[in-house]
């Protein structure tokens, strides 16, 4: 009883403080909002909150804890805004922290709610879940022996979360296929490297973004000198699928490698320090190297921002299939005793002042990941080397472009879209050299 009287006693100051025009700020921290005319706070919502608090207190089949419960009631208060504010105990901001720095404990995937399941946004590359066969796409049903269709996102992450070395079972509903399946993924320390690189072939590289970190812009100029030192590059393939996005200064950070001036990406919110302005400085370190940008559905935000400050400059062409969508700005406020709330605060729009909030980038040139399959037509047409007493060529034809055209049979078998994009940048090139 006593703490229903403070809850009550708290409402009422809520209410008193409404009626009154005095501004409530709980958390000393928090940015204040602008000041906007008083309202009188919804009397009859209150008194709906302190009475269903006082029948759970009284009514519920087993003893509730009060700190447990109102602190449903804030997860519950920043759930019901958009998908992606929340409320984070000490655990769970210190995860949040831990996983912008690169280095996190898990299985390896990132995933969001789709009632009653789980869907796997994107594995993340090198993981347990990417090596034990998870795709983006996967809905997931069941952890070990407990159905996910009982529990709340967080919880269900905490449940995926362990010790390293601790087997976890999850079964998975798979668009093409009839029967569940069942996949065991061994937890682990995941390490990310947030860059990948690598040359398709002579004179044309790629780079993987896995995800935004802290320091994803310094890892790519890294590993954009490391392909250079291996020779000239005619151009580059830079791939965004199934990024899920991340840091947005590391988005920044990225765009500006390509971009030497221009708008990168505004925000617009409520707040004051909400609306900003990131613009393209001097430092880029590829400014004029042919770019072809691959993105796909699992591509959201810090990857749509990098995506569409490219496109919007003409800077570089945008291949693949429409992005995930996700155009807002999430803060991450601290509260009191190591806990915080991660609250959306702004949406970012691109340079030409698109939202891609719910609409996601639109490619350049629409390819969507397919395998296909040379026909044979029975027939091999006589050539002038197999006519007897045929010249010789006189020279060793035994070149790059050979060795070329055998690595891109792979790729197309392999990988479609980046075939696609690897012949587009050869285009770009043939291209830029005859305008020399």
């Amino acid at each position: 009883m006593k703490l229903r009287k403070a809850v009550q006693t708290a409402l009422r100051s809520l209410v008193m403080a409404s009626l009154c025009g005095v501004a409530f700020n709980a958390v000393a921290e928090t940015p204040a909002a602008p000041q906007e005319p008083a309202k009188q706070l919804p009397l009859e919502e209150l008194r709906l909150f302190a009475e269903v608090y006082d029948r759970i207190k009284n009514a519920y089949v087993e003893p509730v804890d009060d700190a447990k419960l109102l602190q449903d009631a804030v997860r519950g208060m920043l759930a019901g805004l958009d998908p992606h504010s929340n409320y984070m105990d000490a655990e769970e901001f210190e995860s949040l922290q831990v996983h912008t720095s690169g280095e996190f404990g898990g299985l390896g995937i990132e995933v969001g709610m789709e009632e009653p399941y789980i869907r796997v946004i994107t594995p993340i590359d090198d993981t347990p879940a990417q090596r034990a066969g998870v795709k983006a796409g996967d809905l997931i049903t069941q952890l070990d022996d407990k159905p996910v269709a009982s529990m709340t996102l967080e919880e269900a992450i905490n449940l995926m979360r362990g010790e390293p070395g601790e087997p976890i079972i999850l079964t998975i509903l798979r668009e093409g296929r009839e029967a569940p399946l069942q996949i065991k993924v061994v937890r682990d320390i995941i390490h990310v490297a947030s860059v990948k690189s690598r040359l398709l072939e002579p004179g044309y590289g790629y780079l993987r973004i896995t995800q935004f970190q802290v320091n994803t812009g310094k890892e790519l100029t890294r590993q954009l000198e490391t392909l250079r030192e291996e020779g000239e590059l005619n151009g580059l393939v830079l791939d965004l699928r199934n990024n899920p996005g991340g840091v947005l200064q590391a988005a920044v950070d990225v765009s500006n490698a390509f971009l030497s001036e221009g708008t990168i990406v505004y925000t617009e919110g409520r707040l004051p320090n909400s609306d900003q302005l990131f613009e393209a400085n001097s430092q880029t370190v590829a400014a004029d190297l042919p770019l072809v940008v691959l993105i796909n559905g699992g591509s959201a935000s810090a990857s749509e921002i990098v995506a569409g400050a490219l496109q919007d400059q003409k800077r570089a062409v945008i291949m693949g299939t429409d992005s995930f969508g996700k155009g807002s700005v999430q803060t991450i406020l601290p509260l009191a005793k190591d806990r915080a709330i991660k609250l959306t605060t702004a949406r970012y729009f691109t340079p030409n002042g698109r939202s891609i909030q719910a609409q996601g980038i639109e490619p350049d040139i629409d390819v969507a990941n397919a395998e296909l399959k040379p026909l044979d037509s029975g027939v091999e047409h006589l050539k002038e080397k197999d006519l007897s007493g045929h010249l010789e060529n006189g020279q060793n034809n035994e070149s790059e472009a050979s060795l070329s055209r055998v690595q891109d049979k792979a790729l197309l078998r392999d990988d479609f879209q980046l075939f696609e994009a690897l012949s587009l940048l050869k285009a770009l090139s043939i291209v830029k050299l005859q305008d020399k």
